[in-house]
C-alpha cells in the first residue's frame, strides 16, 4: 500500500499541469499546419497503446473490457474524443491563453449539473460560486460588445462537452472500476479518431514528425504523472493545483506564440478560478 504524501502529490499535479500546457502548445503548432483530426488521431494512438499496456499489467485486457454499462463507457470515450477535437481546434483559432481562460469553467458546469443528473446536493453557497464563475465567463466573452468574437463559443462548447464527460465518468463509477473506465476512454477514442483521422488524412513533413513525437510523448507522460498524483495525494489536496494549467498555458502562449492577455480575459479567468476553488472547498466541507 502506497503511503499518502500530499506534498509529493501537489508537486506531481503541478508538473502534470505544466506537461499538459506544453502539450497544448505543441498541439497549437501542429493544428495550425495540419488537420485537427489527424493530430488528435496520432495522440490517441499513443494513448491507446499506454492504456493497453496498463490493462495487460493489471489483470488483462479481457478483464478491463468487462463492464456493467458498456454503452455508457463507449459514449464516454466518444464524447471525450470529440471534445479534444473541439478544444484543439479552439486553441488553433483563438490561442492558448483565451481558450484555457474559457475552458477552465468546466468544473462549474459539473457542479451545476451534478444535482439534476446525479442526485448530488448542491448548496446555495456553491450556487453563488457557480453564478460568479459564469459572470467571469461573460466578462471574457463580452457578449453584446463590439469586441465579441463568435469563435469564443468554441472553447465554451469544449468546456460543456468535457463537463458532460465528467458527469458520465462519475455515473460510470457506480458500476465499473476506474481501470475499466480508463481502458474504454483510450480504446474507444482511438477507434473513433482513427476513422475520422484517416478520412481527413494529411501527410506530415520535415521536423513536424519530431513535434508529433514530442506531443505523443507528453501525452503519455502527462497521463502517467496524473495516475501517480492520485496514488500519492488526496484528491481534495491536489485538485486545486490542476488550475495551474491556465497560467502555464498562458505563459506558453505569450512567450512562444506572442499572444496577448487582455484585461477582461485575465479578470474573468481569475473569477472563474476562485469560484472553482470555492466549490472544491465547499465540497470538502460538506463531506461527512
Amino acid at each position: 500500500m502506497i503511503k499518502t504524501d500530499n506534498r509529493l502529490g501537489i508537486i506531481l499535479m503541478s508538473l502534470t499541469s505544466l506537461i499538459f500546457a506544453l502539450q497544448d502548445g505543441i498541439s497549437r503548432h501542429l493544428a495550425s499546419e495540419y488537420n485537427v483530426f489527424v493530430v488528435v488521431m496520432f495522440r490517441y494512438w499513443f494513448f491507446a497503446g499506454f492504456v493497453l499496456i496498463l490493462a495487460h499489467r493489471s489483470g488483462g485486457i479481457t478483464r478491463a473490457l468487462q463492464s456493467e454499462r458498456r454503452w455508457l463507457q463507449i459514449l464516454r470515450g466518444l464524447l471525450l474524443a470529440l471534445e479534444i477535437c473541439v478544444t484543439v481546434g479552439a486553441i488553433a483559432l483563438l490561442g492558448l491563453t483565451e481558450t484555457h481562460a474559457i475552458f477552465v469553467c468546466y468544473p462549474l458546469f459539473i457542479v451545476a449539473l451534478s444535482g439534476p443528473f446525479l442526485g448530488e446536493r448542491v448548496g446555495w453557497r456553491r450556487w453563488l460560486a457557480i453564478a460568479a464563475g459564469f459572470c467571469g465567463v461573460l466578462i471574457i466573452l463580452q457578449p453584446g460588445s463590439g469586441v465579441f468574437s463568435p469563435l469564443s463559443a468554441i472553447p465554451l462548447l469544449g468546456a460543456m462537452m468535457f463537463a458532460a464527460y465528467g458527469l458520465l465518468t462519475r455515473y460510470a463509477a457506480r458500476f465499473d472500476s476506474s481501470a475499466t473506465s480508463y481502458f474504454y476512454t483510450g480504446v474507444v477514442g482511438a477507434v473513433v479518431m482513427t476513422v475520422i483521422g484517416l478520412l481527413n488524412w494529411e501527410p506530415m513533413v520535415g521536423t513536424d514528425w519530431i513535434w508529433l513525437l514530442m506531443l505523443c510523448s507528453m501525452t503519455l507522460l502527462g497521463h502517467w504523472l496524473l495516475i501517480k498524483t492520485y496514488e500519492f495525494g488526496e484528491a481534495s489536496a491536489v485538485q486545486p493545483f490542476a488550475y495551474l494549467q491556465l497560467p502555464f498555458a498562458a505563459m506558453v502562449g505569450i512567450t512562444v506564440f506572442s499572444e496577448t492577455l487582455r484585461l477582461n480575459v485575465g479578470l474573468g479567468a481569475a473569477i472563474i478560478v476562485l469560484a472553482g476553488l470555492f466549490t472544491l472547498w465547499r465540497a470538502e466541507q460538506s463531506k461527512p
